[in-house]
């Protein structure tokens, strides 16, 4: 009788454990619900247009010689400040000043020549006059004094030349600037028989660039006249520079069958940071909304599957995520409640904003609200109407198990570890 009572409470125990340890199992295995929130709050949202471009000078001449001739003195050199009408450099004039010696030789036995045949014209238009000579040697006088005259224009005009070409031994600077380039030693022989050689190029004020940016076909629409933009370059990485829009240019460049147009954007270089030829990122905002309700892009793509709609779901602790990256915890129980609003999807205003649905977290339930949008840059998008600012809006959803949902729940990452492979003496 003893052992049969023994056996009895033995199974009775057996039985108790495996039922503890079915139902533990099973609490522990069950899967719940958390969520990723974001909280509604004030924001600025912009669109914007990337592009890259070259940072130039307002103005910029290139500075060249008419005249051929060696270089005989250079006066100033890259770098240097100049006015305008300062002398940068001077060609050896011995050519030119022998050339205009013969030409003012010409020029006087041209003169001498247009005296004798106007006196000669005289007398035999004189003759002529009383019938004395022939029609004959009169139309041969007065041809001869044409000619003369004609002569003594032409040489004139071959020393004024002259005495020009002279002028142009004297390379004076046409703008105030700063010398970027010299391309000619002392000593060095220019051609200037076909083409203009090019001496100096001058930048007129550097305290005033511009950036000439190539933005690709697709966006140029977008971009407008006025607009702010802000660019950085290689040399100054951590410094952001600001211009407007001041020019779209209608040609278009065709690079490998990209198709970029020229914007030209107005870079104020008061501290002279930015030097010509650099490179520079610019972002054109071409929309742009300050201090507007906003939430994250993503929970408009939000929805709960078929199964979490049809039945009351526990969840585990939500992490939410605050306007500045800061993480709470929230109640442990969802409902599912009718919409608040009644507005289609797809209506509109005047302002075209559209109607789009959101999931809002508020205590211990969930629930769908209709909410009009406006302006997004695809992170962020503005909220025109249906949610108030600090209101909890759902991001995301997963299904965990409820002992790693507890876990998650109960610790901390604040709380030191213990270190791997420690042993307690």
């Amino acid at each position: 009788m003893k052992k049969y009572k023994i056996l009895i409470f033995s199974v009775i125990g057996v039985l108790a454990i495996a039922a503890v340890y079915w139902f533990y199992f099973r609490a522990n295995n069950k899967t719940v619900n958390t969520y990723t929130t974001a909280v509604v709050a004030r924001a600025s949202i912009s669109k914007t247009v990337t592009a890259t471009g070259t940072v130039e000078p307002v103005k910029q001449v290139s500075v060249g010689t008419q005249v051929s001739g060696v270089i005989k003195k250079i006066y100033v050199d890259y770098n240097s400040i100049v006015k305008k009408g300062q002398l940068l450099a001077e060609l050896d004039k011995t050519p030119l000043l022998a050339s205009l010696a013969s030409m003012k030789a010409d020029l006087e036995a041209a003169a001498s020549a247009a005296t004798y045949q106007e006196a000669t014209y005289s007398r035999i238009k004189e003759l002529f006059d009383k019938q004395a000579v022939s029609k004959t040697d009169y139309e041969a006088a007065l041809y001869q004094y044409n000619n003369a005259k004609a002569n003594l224009s032409k040489m004139t005009s071959e020393v004024n030349k002259a005495n020009t070409n002279l002028g142009y031994t004297m390379i004076y600077s046409p703008i105030d600037g700063v010398v970027l380039s010299r391309a000619v030693d002392e000593g060095q022989t220019v051609a200037a028989s076909f083409s203009t050689p090019t001496l100096f190029t001058i930048a007129q004020d550097l305290t005033k660039m511009q950036v000439v940016a190539n933005v690709d076909e697709a966006d140029i629409g977008q971009v407008k006249e006025g607009q702010k933009v802000t660019f950085t370059v290689d040399a100054y990485p951590d410094d952001n520079f600001s211009g407007t829009i001041k020019q779209i240019r209608l040609l278009a460049v065709t690079t490998a069958n990209v198709v970029t147009y020229s914007v030209v954007v107005d870079a104020p270089n008061p501290e002279l940071k930015l030097k010509p030829g650099l490179t520079a990122s610019i972002i054109a905002y071409t929309q742009e909304v300050d201090n507007v309700l906003s939430i994250p892009a993503k929970a408009l793509r939000f929805k709960p599957d078929s199964s979490f709609m049809t039945k009351m779901a526990p969840v585990a602790p939500t992490v939410s995520q605050s306007p500045v990256g800061g993480a709470k915890a929230s109640p442990a129980t969802t409902v599912v409640k009718h919409p608040k609003t009644s507005l289609k999807s797809g209506d509109k205003t005047d302002e075209t904003p559209v109607v789009k649905t959101v999931w809002v977290k508020e205590g211990d339930s969930i629930y769908p609200v209709q909410v009009k949008i406006g302006m997004t840059d695809e992170t962020n998008v503005e909220i025109i109407s249906g949610l108030k600012e600090g209101q909890v809006v759902i991001v995301s959803m997963d299904q965990v198990k409820a002992s790693a949902a507890k876990t998650q729940a109960t610790s901390s990452p604040f709380m030191p570890k213990r270190p791997s492979g420690s042993t307690k003496k």
